[in-house]
């Protein structure tokens, strides 16, 4: 793997990984990390859980492109996993698109079970938090506590959880202690109106203040 230093993959104007018969560039772990695509090719088409994910994560797909909305498409791929109970953990800042998100799923037959990010009413002083740390100083503000989230959907056996605008870093410790798969169906942007891609669309111009280089 000579000059190889990980993958690069936005760099790539070849995308040999999606037509046949091409010739990945020298940067591309296909073509310096054999090992680890073959045992990825080895897991989801011999491991049976992970090969009807694919497989009906591409049913799903190929059903909803270009027409289907993402709520449209969970509800999809919950059906065709057979799952009928889903889970749903969201910000308490989102408390009306999770309640709009679960009228949605509960009117198209499934059982829903919803957990807010402030459950457990934790102190932030609990883990070493000053005041000087909080988004309003001199207040009460509860940690957020995307373990005891992921705990309560556990114990309700959701087979499949939503997250709905959990804030950065939470989102991931929710995605650690999950039992359940899990999707985004809302990431949080309190700037964008939770659209972050707008900034990523625009870093060149509107928000060039994302561009590092600029100081």
């Amino acid at each position: 793997m000579t000059g190889y230093e990980g993958p690069r993959c936005v760099h790539c104007g070849v995308k040999a990984c999606a037509e046949q018969d091409s010739t990945p560039p020298v940067f591309c772990p296909m073509a310096n990390e054999p090992a680890i695509m073959a045992e990825s090719r080895r897991a989801v088409t011999e491991d049976p859980v992970l090969r009807r994910l694919a497989v009906e994560s591409a049913r799903t797909e190929a059903a909803g492109y270009g027409k289907a909305t993402r709520v449209e498409e969970v509800m999809d791929f919950a059906r065709r996993m057979g799952w009928t109970r889903l889970g749903i953990a969201h910000c308490i800042g989102l408390m009306r698109e999770a309640k709009a998100a679960y009228e949605i799923f509960v009117s198209n037959g499934f059982q829903v079970y919803t957990a807010c990010c402030k459950m457990g009413a934790i102190e932030k002083e609990a883990v070493g938090l000053t005041d000087a740390d909080k988004v309003c100083p001199g207040t009460f503000e509860s940690l957020c506590n995307p373990i005891g989230q992921a705990a309560v959907l556990a114990e309700a056996e959701t087979q499949f959880n939503v997250v709905i605008g959990l804030c950065v870093g939470h989102d991931s410790v929710f995605f650690m202690h999950s039992k359940a798969p899990t999707t985004v169906l809302v990431a949080k942007d309190r700037v964008l109106g939770h659209n972050p891609v707008a900034a990523l669309n625009t870093w060149h111009s509107y928000y060039h203040k994302l561009d590092g280089r600029k100081g």
